[in-house]
């Protein structure tokens, strides 16, 4: 694989929302290979194993079965190997508790999931190009909700 490519995950249960998610990353200018889960237990499966590389960001739908995106940030960020791995939570819950619970577990941003495609596809390409390490040196409750 190329090590110029952004890795990014989305671990959505939702196929049309991973279907225009894919969509949105092949029409930005940014080189980058995209990795899909249908849930938070097939996500973690693959990121426990022993010799994949990591991803640079993991896009977490919050309501999904068998394991939801909240159990999948606090097991990410209690392993010590994923840790340290950029989460963008990406949900339709606008709740006050889901992005109180989101920050003060360990995401990195909070993504309201757009309503249309073009809106979508800019968010993605803004977030792919966020300056990472300054973004999250100074995380606070403000910058944390992602607004366009």
């Amino acid at each position: 694989m190329n090590d110029n490519l952004l890795n990014i995950v989305l671990a959505d249960d939702d196929e049309d929302d991973r279907m225009l998610f894919s969509e949105a990353i092949d029409e930005i200018a940014v080189p980058a290979k995209l990795s899909l889960f249908k849930h938070g237990q097939e996500l973690l499966d693959y990121l426990t194993q022993p010799y994949i590389k990591l991803p640079n960001l993991i896009f977490l739908d919050l309501n999904m079965p068998i394991k939801n995106g909240m159990q999948c940030l606090l097991e990410i960020r209690n392993n010590p190997k994923l840790k340290d791995i950029y989460i963008a939570i990406y949900s339709t819950s606008s709740s006050n508790q889901d992005i109180e619970d989101a920050f003060s577990n360990g995401a990195d941003i909070y993504i309201n999931k757009p309503n249309c495609f073009n809106k979508l596809k800019e968010m993605v390409e803004k977030v792919i190009r966020l300056n990472w390490k300054n973004h999250t040196s100074n995380l606070n409750k403000d910058t944390f909700l992602f607004r366009m």
